[in-house]
C-alpha cells in the first residue's frame, strides 16, 4: 500500500485512528478540558505565524537535522509523553521506543505508561527520556529514578504543570473511569473495534504498572484522577534541586510558560526549559504556547522545547523561526500508532520529513537556523 497516497497527512492518520479505537479510548486521547478554548488557541497561534518566501536561490540541500543536549538528531522532533499510552494502541510504549530508536528520536516514558522503565527498556534506542510526575515519598523517588538509570533513560523530565488532578469533561462523559472498568456501555463500544480489541485481550488490559507498584489501595479517587496521585506532591524550588542533585543526566523541566521562570531554570542548573500547556489538558485559560515562545527565549540562554498543538512540519518550523530548539509530539504519534499499527510512527515522520523540506525549499533556505530571516512582519 502507498501509504503517501492513503494518509499523506497527520490530519489523515488521525481520521483512521477514530475509526479503529472505541470511542472512550478516543476521547481520552483527543480530548482537553474545559470547553477546550486552549486548544483551539494553540491551533490559532500556529496558524497566525506567517512566513515572506525568498526567491531566486537556485537548487537548495535542505539540511533539517538539529543539535540537542549533545546529541544531533535526524529531524527536530522527538515522542512526547503520554500517560497510559497502552489504552490508545496495545503494547504502545514498546512500540513508540523502537520506532524512536529506529528514527533517531528521543522518546519519552511517562510515570504513569501502562509499561515500566524495565519492560521498555530491551526496545529503547540510547536517548530514553524519562518524564517523572513527582513522588512525594523520597524513597520511591530515589528507587524510580535509579529503576530509571539502569533500564537506560539518559534524561530526566519533571512535569511542572499537573499540580491537582484535571476535570476532562469528555473523558468523564466518554465513561471512561481509572483504572478502566469494562461497563457494557464500553464493552459494546469494543466490540466494534476488533483490532484494538484483540490486540488488548493479548496485551493485558492496560494499568499504570510502575505507579501501582507503589500505590496500594485506589479506592475514593474521582474519575480522573489515577494512582500517581496517591503518590505524587506538587513540586517546589527545593524539589527540583533535590532532583538535580540526585540525577547525573540532563535534566529538563516541562511545562514552563512564564519567561520570569526561566532565569530561575537556568541558575538551578536545569539543562533545558520544555514549554508546554499540556496540549489544553489541564487548564482552560493559558495562551497558546507558540504565543509564550518568543519572551521565553529573550529570557535565557538555555536550550528550548516546545510541544502543544504542533501538528505538521510548517508548526515545527514557525516553532524554530521563533527561537525552539526542538519540538516535541505527543498526540500526534499516538494517531498514527492506532492508524497504523507499528508501521504508523515511521510514516508520521515520513511526513513531518516532506513538509519540513518542500516549506524550506518554498522559503529559500538550506538550513533550520535560517528560519528567522524569513518571518513575515
Amino acid at each position: 500500500m502507498n501509504l503517501h497516497a492513503r494518509y499523506p497527512a497527520l490530519s489523515d492518520l488521525r481520521a483512521q485512528a477514530q475509526r479503529r479505537i472505541p470511542k472512550f479510548v478516543w476521547e481520552f486521547l483527543d480530548s482537553a478540558i474545559g470547553d477546550e478554548r486552549t486548544k483551539a488557541r494553540n491551533r490559532l497561534g500556529f496558524d497566525d505565524i506567517l512566513f515572506n518566501p525568498s526567491i531566486l536561490h537556485g537548487e537548495l540541500n535542505v539540511d533539517i537535522s538539529r543539535q540537542l543536549l549533545g546529541r544531533t538528531y535526524p529531524i527536530p522532533v522527538g515522542i512526547a509523553p503520554v500517560g497510559m499510552s497502552g489504552l490508545i494502541w496495545p503494547n504502545a510504549e514498546r512500540l513508540l521506543a523502537a520506532a524512536a530508536a529506529r528514527l533517531g528520536i528521543p522518546y519519552t516514558l511517562s510515570t504513569v505508561a501502562s509499561q515500566t522503565p524495565e519492560t521498555v527498556a530491551p526496545h529503547l534506542g540510547d536517548d530514553g527520556w524519562f518524564q517523572m510526575y513527582p513522588p512525594r515519598d523520597e524513597d520511591i523517588r530515589k528507587d524510580m529514578l535509579d529503576r530509571a538509570k539502569e533500564a537506560g533513560f539518559t534524561t530526566l523530565v519533571l512535569t511542572v504543570d499537573v499540580p491537582v488532578a484535571s476535570r476532562r469533561e469528555r473523558q468523564v462523559r466518554s465513561g471512561l473511569t481509572t483504572p478502566p472498568r469494562l461497563t457494557p456501555r464500553l464493552l459494546t463500544q469494543i466490540a466494534r473495534r476488533p483490532s484494538w480489541a484483540m490486540g488488548t485481550l493479548r496485551a493485558g488490559m492496560p494499568r499504570m504498572r510502575l505507579i501501582d507498584g507503589y500505590a496500594g489501595n485506589l479506592t475514593g479517587m474521582n474519575s480522573t484522577a489515577h494512582a500517581g496521585y496517591l503518590l505524587r506532591t506538587s513540586p517546589d524550588w527545593d524539589y527540583l534541586h533535590w532532583l538535580r542533585d540526585n540525577w547525573d543526566g540532563p535534566f529538563v523541566i516541562k511545562g514552563v510558560m512564564r519567561a520570569e521562570d526561566a532565569p530561575k531554570l537556568e541558575q538551578a542548573g536545569v539543562d533545558a526549559i520544555w514549554i508546554s500547556n499540556h496540549t489544553g489538558r489541564q487548564f482552560d485559560a493559558s495562551p497558546a504556547t507558540i504565543e509564550a515562545l518568543p519572551d521565553i527565549r529573550a529570557a535565557t540562554s538555555l536550550p528550548l522545547i516546545l510541544d502543544s498543538g504542533v501538528e505538521t512540519g510548517l508548526d515545527i518550523l514557525r516553532a524554530l523561526a521563533l527561537g525552539a530548539d526542538f519540538v516535541m509530539m505527543g498526540r500526534g504519534f499516538h494517531y498514527a500508532l492506532a492508524a497504523l499499527g507499528e508501521a504508523g510512527p515511521d510514516h508520521l515522520i515520513d511526513i513531518l520529513k516532506q513538509d519540513l523540506q518542500a516549506n524550506m525549499g518554498q522559503m529559500g533556505v538550506n538550513t533550520l537556523d535560517n528560519l528567522s530571516a524569513c518571518l513575515a512582519t
